[in-house]
């Protein structure tokens, strides 16, 4: 009897599992994938995406909110006004060069601290032709146009703002940092921000340290702020991505009235593959949403690596997600999550909580 209530348990569990997959593949078969987007990307459209991401396309000075339990950001606020005030009429920089006043501008901290907010500030504040992006793109802008080629693009910049500024990989940082040189040298002002994760004791204390010295022949040239204080993504949000039930996202994606994607986990990681980071912004044209099924906990470094730069257009675009399976803070293995990869993989839990909470959106 035990044994024929077991066998007739799991036939039900078989047969409940099978109605809900039919239900979301019935709700899902008329939606477009991620999976069959085949995303192109110019160096003259590459270019033209050298802006802030659009949620902070009016950041200014005046309506970042700092943390008053954290001094530190009310001095990057006068670090950045002090920056700015050279592009003023009279300003430092107006004329002549004041030796006293540094040509580069570093903020260093935790993400979610409001480093990206004042970043696209600054930006707004410069006069002229100015470029914004992220480290990744810069790269990938050079790996297109070449060296000559992305330095004859960006010269005569009035400033060049570089968000996430990465320091595990050798190559592209002294790639970055020979580019950023030869900008410095015709007059170009250089703003970056880079993660450490926040409220870490004795961790990311020496980020600005390993930022300088990747770049050590620009160091002396760049004042370094830190930033501390606690990630506002998370202040008012229940601190664990939302996932659904098979059942809940199929009824979710039949009602939704936008643009949007539907894609298991899987086939969005081999799709990841197969596109250079950099055109992972033209995935998104169009869309409202994604939804991506059978969420799974990772196991190949690479393929963490890849979603971590997915989920960083996800967020710059402001595109929510709608998940099944596993909760998106959870898809990063505990091994993971203390290596050396560890601040990407919490800004983008950071990033995946937002994304699938829709705070913020």
């Amino acid at each position: 009897m035990t044994i024929r209530n077991r066998v007739g348990g799991r036939l039900v569990s078989v047969r409940l599992r099978n109605a809900r997959a039919a239900l979301l593949s019935d709700a899902t078969r008329n939606h477009e994938h991620l999976a069959d987007r085949q995303p192109t990307l110019t160096g003259e459209q590459m270019v033209d995406h050298l802006v802030p991401p659009r949620q902070f396309a009016t950041a200014t000075v005046e309506s970042y909110r700092p943390d008053l339990d954290y001094p530190s950001q009310a001095d990057a606020v006068s670090a950045v006004l002090a920056f700015e005030s050279a592009w003023q009429p009279g300003g430092l920089f107006s004329r002549r060069r004041n030796k006293d006043v540094l040509p580069g501008l570093y903020l260093d901290g935790g993400f979610g601290v409001g480093k990206t907010h004042l970043l696209a500030a600054l930006w707004r504040a410069a006069p002229g032709r100015k470029y914004f992006g992220t480290f990744i793109e810069y790269t990938a802008l050079v790996g297109a146009l070449g060296f000559a080629g992305a330095v004859k693009v960006l010269k005569g910049a009035s400033v060049i703002c570089i968000d996430e500024f990465e320091l595990d990989d050798p190559g592209d940082t002294r790639i970055m940092s020979r580019l950023l040189g030869e900008l410095v040298a015709s007059g170009t002002r250089i703003a970056a921000t880079s993660n450490t994760p926040p409220n870490a004791l004795g961790e990311g204390r020496f980020a600005a340290q390993d930022f300088l010295r990747e770049i050590d022949a620009l160091s002396a040239q760049f004042t370094t702020i830190r930033i501390d204080g606690l990630d506002y993504r998370r202040r008012d949000v229940e601190g664990h991505a939302v996932t659904l039930g098979d059942d809940e996202l199929a009824a979710a994606v039949a009602s939704y009235r936008g643009h949007l994607t539907v894609d298991r986990f899987d086939d969005v990681l081999a799709h990841l593959a197969k596109v250079h980071p950099s055109r992972y912004v033209k995935l998104l044209d169009g869309l409202d949403a994604v939804a991506i099924t059978d969420v799974h906990v990772l196991t190949s470094q690479t393929d963490a690596l890849r979603l971590v730069a997915f989920v960083d257009r996800l967020y710059d675009a402001q595109v929510p997600v709608i998940a099944s399976g596993v909760p998106f803070d959870q898809v990063f293995a505990a091994d993971m999550l203390a290596g050396g990869y560890r601040k990407k993989y919490l800004r983008a839990v950071s990033r995946l909580i937002a994304l699938t909470s829709g705070e913020g959106m």
